[in-house]
């Protein structure tokens, strides 16, 4: 089954961003290539059940399991030894990534308190952009009464565009709700 936003893209969004920003080549048009949805936890030094529990609540938010990420570098200020599982991360592609940007976009989003958009500043300068998510309840595939704590995300949406303002025109597109 297609992912309904999957095919709006083909149906209404494709020629429209073909035309409006005068690409010939139907190629050149920008599309998504993935989303990255990443959990840090630095407190997860003292207590690795944050990060399991924080690992299992991505799975159920993507729909996929989630990757321990582990440090890189010893950090002695922040009582960080490399190897040390401190976050998760997973990669969605395909249809599952087009189904997870349109709940974030339609359900999550939207729940969220004293929301007035999000900042049409968080681009990379790639055609990447990236969104912080201050709480994961925001999600309905959360139970907020089985939350231990309360930890923020970051989704970075990957395209094709080469320039920013390609891939606002993009997202603008798709839903995204930019702040004026």
């Amino acid at each position: 089954m297609i992912p309904r936003l999957l095919e709006r893209y083909r149906k209404e969004v494709h020629t429209k961003l073909a035309s409006e920003l005068g690409l010939g080549n139907p190629h050149q048009v920008p599309t998504l290539t993935k989303i990255v949805v990443n959990v840090g936890l630095g407190e997860a030094t003292q207590n690795q059940k944050l990060l399991e529990k924080a690992a299992e609540e991505l799975a159920a938010i993507t729909g996929q399991k989630a990757i321990i990420r582990k440090a890189k570098k010893s950090i002695a200020n922040f009582k960080v030894r490399e190897g040390q599982a401190i976050g998760a991360t997973v990669t969605l592609r395909g249809h599952r990534m087009w189904e997870f940007f349109d709940r974030l976009v339609n359900i999550a989003l939207p729940r969220v308190r004293d929301f007035r958009g999000t900042s049409p500043k968080a681009f990379d300068g790639r055609g990447n952009y990236t969104l912080g998510i201050r709480e994961q309840i925001i999600f309905p595939e959360i139970e907020y009464d089985k939350v231990e704590k309360i930890t923020g995300m970051n989704v970075t949406i990957c395209t094709t565009a080469h320039r920013d303002d390609y891939a606002k025109a993009l997202l603008t597109h798709l839903g995204v709700p930019f702040r004026r």
